[in-house]
């Protein structure tokens, strides 16, 4: 099962304070933020997703990237990225000194009209001269694929639309692709299907699993991901975040608790678990306890769901 290009290195990309404070209604004040980023990068975590360049209009919970990235104190052994929306996104993220950018789309025609008010293709479009300004200037780019296995929207998503999309990034330049459950209704069957038809076309050191825990599924995906060789699993720090465009995303699965189970399974992990909880405390001033409710009954998400291998209504 274990696809060519395995490696043996484990890395954890924590998005906390991109993907997991764009959800939270209450303000966090920009000198939190960077408390936040600093306490993460002392835990061991190799890779911090910081924030995003985009309008204010949009997500004002980010409206200050520049000032966060101009605070935080760099830790040499960790990549500090940032998530781009288009061409000006790009400069802002370069002109901050960021080490990595992201580009987004999705495998849901109705996901991307509702999250960047384009088509896939009009995604593509978008952000091709994002991945030419980074790479005119050596700067890696990741790709995110939002509702690859569930859409809030159109339900179940066929592998075979995913994995063209994923193509189509792997074709224009991106580096690695995150893989992501926004609804956070994947299984680890659903999981492992789509692997099994990609890994032929994609080695696994260009792929990253994104899970969210909605229906606490995110740690069974990531071990479920395993196998594979895949070694590059995206994580929130107490389970923050949600997609404000996916009705029924709550929190990414917890960094801690991937952390975890990645450890019990064997794996050589280097993050210090007491130092990455104690990041996580710096914003419990801000943030709001409960990020793994599920979906109200009647919910697009709840809409949309399927029950199949005997599962009961979470309701």
């Amino acid at each position: 099962m274990t696809a060519p290009g395995w490696i043996e290195i484990m890395r954890i990309v924590e998005v906390g304070p991109r993907d997991g404070l764009q959800n939270e209604t209450a303000p966090v004040p920009t000198a939190a933020k960077i408390a936040f980023v600093d306490a993460l990068s002392d835990s061991g975590i190799e890779e911090i997703e910081v924030s995003a360049f985009v309008s204010p209009r949009w997500i004002p919970q980010l409206d200050d990237a520049e000032n966060v990235f101009r605070g935080i104190e760099r830790n040499p052994s960790v990549i500090y990225s940032a998530l781009v929306p288009n061409e000006r996104g790009v400069e802002r993220a370069i002109s901050a000194g960021v080490n990595k950018i992201a580009i987004f789309t999705g495998a849901s025609e109705t996901f991307n009209k509702k999250n960047i008010n384009t088509s896939i293709d009009g995604s593509f479009r978008r952000f091709q001269p994002v991945v030419q300004k980074a790479a005119a200037v050596d700067l890696p780019v990741r790709g995110y694929v939002s509702a690859a296995f569930w859409c809030a929207f159109e339900g179940k998503i066929p592998p075979p639309a995913t994995i063209d999309v994923i193509e189509k990034l792997l074709d224009i330049g991106v580096n690695e692709v995150s893989i992501s459950d926004t609804i956070g209704k994947a299984t680890p069957d659903d999981v492992q299907s789509l692997i099994d038809r990609l890994l032929p076309k994609i080695p696994a050191n260009r792929i990253a699993m994104h899970f969210h825990d909605t229906y606490g599924r995110g740690v069974d995906n990531v071990l479920a991901s395993l196998p594979y060789g895949i070694r590059i699993f995206d994580a929130s720090a107490g389970g923050l975040g949600g997609c404000p465009y996916a009705p029924g995303a709550t929190g990414n699965v917890a960094t801690e608790d991937v952390v975890q189970a990645l450890k019990d399974a064997g794996e050589s992990v280097s993050v210090d678990l007491q130092k990455l909880s104690g990041a996580r405390r710096l914003l419990d001033t801000y943030v709001v306890d409960d990020r793994r409710r599920q979906p109200e009954a009647g919910s697009l998400a709840c809409e949309s769901c399927e029950f199949v291998r005997e599962e009961g209504c979470c309701q």
